[in-house]
């Protein structure tokens, strides 16, 4: 299916596998229209901003039906809403995309954009902010509950045109309008969400300027100690000095100081215990609402592991067998996990196979830098790193601290040593399995005189060697527990 959405500052076409729990984009286009410049003092839609949105909505259609998408649905927000020549300009892209355009309320945004939230993160809490160029939509999320709610004018555009140029006035207005959602001083010690393009932007500004090593945007977290100083220079407007400004686009950065002032203003009156950048928004929020019910109850960082085990894995059998065994390995191993950690071990052993195709000396390089960069959600960067580090540690070895430092920068030392620990246990069980299913669940741990054993069913004896008992040895200079290898007695 196709979705198209028609912003006050951008207009994007994205064309997705199908309505997923962790949705895929086929393809991804945009185009900075510009429709609501100007429409603080005009009332009207940008004339420029029209024309070339017109002309563009016929390509964007043509693309739709070129990769053969299902449905087409368009939306569109704050400009088209607001202007008085909104209509008129809905008609004319309705005639030329041949569906029905839904033209949002402010409710409605605020709602999808915090379903988006809602379908990215696991278990959000907090506040999500939609900055667009129209307007801010600002609406408490806590699990799949969504709470209270407001737009207001402050969307980049929109704002930069009530100021006249002026980043001074543009805080005062920012100030006050926020003012007008006092409930926020309910998000203190929460999470704030940044949603849109100009604060996804700023998230960019702020990867380079600090020597980030992960270029992934969502679930970026601007640190709280360097955030204030961070934005005080960007809304100084002195842009043209700072490290990685060449990454965001000229059309962007205009936007940039009035992103910054605004946050500036949503802290003061929050105090979040955290930023968090937001790569999904109102159209994936649209998507997540078609889902049944059942199916948005699912685990998206799961079912994005098992999507890529299924496409890339020789066994996605053998994939979920190890998401079992591993637990079972854990425990018996005294390894006590969190909730989230126990997700973050069985998305690594769902993706512990996916670099089989590449050539032995770099299938670990290939694993890690494609779980690094994938679009994968409901996942904090530190997990990331550490489902990236076991399955380097899977293919490459347990003690190489050479490996990756910019994983093991990102990962926490207590991720490290898991994703070593369960890296060892994977390049045990791959020798005994061949990477097919089956032997997996037959494999029991049993302590005897004082050793954890692991036993391999004499039915399957021959599958014991030399290898598969060096591989325990070095899992046991891991954990510091005697371990051994062996055939059950029957």
């Amino acid at each position: 299916m196709s979705v198209i959405d028609i912003g006050s500052n951008s207009i994007r076409l994205v064309i997705y596998e199908g309505v997923a729990r962790s949705p895929t984009a086929l393809f991804n286009e945009k185009m900075l229209a510009g429709l609501g410049r100007g429409l603080v003092t005009t009332g009207q839609l940008d004339p420029d901003g029209v024309r070339r949105a017109v002309a563009e909505f016929g390509r964007f259609r043509a693309l739709s039906e070129q990769a053969r998408a299902e449905s087409l649905h368009v939306l569109a927000t704050a400009a088209a809403r607001d202007a008085e020549n909104g209509p008129d300009f809905i008609r004319r892209a309705e005639d030329i995309l041949g569906t029905e355009i839904r033209v949002l309320s402010g409710r409605e945004e605020a709602g999808y954009s915090a379903l988006g939230v809602i379908s990215g993160f696991h278990r959000a809490d907090g506040i999500v902010g939609d900055l667009g160029g129209g307007s801010l939509e600002l609406v408490d999320v806590a699990g799949q509950a969504i709470g209270e709610g407001i737009t207001l004018p402050l969307g980049g555009l929109r704002l930069q045109d009530m100021a006249r140029g002026s980043i001074a006035a543009a805080a005062k207005i920012a100030r006050r309008e926020i003012a007008r959602a006092p409930w926020l001083s309910a998000g203190e010690g929460r999470t704030f969400y940044c949603v849109g393009g100009t604060w996804r932007n700023l998230g960019r500004l702020h990867m380079s300027v600090t020597g980030y090593p992960l270029d992934v945007m969502h679930h970026y977290e601007i640190g709280q100690d360097g955030a204030e100083r961070f934005l005080k220079r960007v809304a100084k407007g002195d842009l043209d000095k700072m490290k990685g400004i060449g990454r965001v686009s000229k059309n962007r950065r205009a936007l940039l100081p009035y992103g910054a002032v605004v946050l500036q203003e949503i802290m003061r009156a929050m105090k979040p215990a955290r930023i968090v950048v937001s790569a999904l928004g109102v159209r994936e929020g649209y998507l997540y609402s078609l889902l049944p019910e059942a199916a948005r109850r699912d685990d998206p960082l799961i079912s994005a592991a098992e999507e890529l085990a299924l496409l890339r894995s020789r066994s996605v059998t053998h994939a979920r067998e190890l998401t079992e065994w591993t637990g079972g390995a854990f425990a018996a191993l005294g390894i006590e996990e969190t909730e989230e950690e126990a997700r973050y071990r069985r998305a690594a052993c769902l993706l512990a196979d996916i670099g089989w195709r590449a050539h032995p000396e770099y299938r670990g390089t290939q694993s890690l830098n494609i779980i690094a960069h994938a679009s994968l959600i409901g996942i904090d960067h530190p997990g990331r790193a550490f489902i990236a580090l076991a399955n380097l540690f899977r293919h490459e070895g347990l003690f190489d601290d050479a490996l990756s430092p910019e994983m093991r920068a990102l990962a926490t030392p207590r991720y490290v040593e898991r994703a070593r620990i369960l890296g060892g246990l994977l390049r045990v069980v791959y020798l005994l399995t061949a990477s097919m299913p089956g032997v997996i669940p037959k494999l029991v741990w049993q302590r005897r005189n004082g050793t954890l054993t692991l036993l391999v069913p004499r039915s399957h004896a021959a599958l014991m060697g030399e290898r598969p008992q060096g591989r325990m040895a070095q899992l046991a200079r891991v954990v510091g527990v005697e371990l051994a290898l062996a055939v059950a007695d029957a």
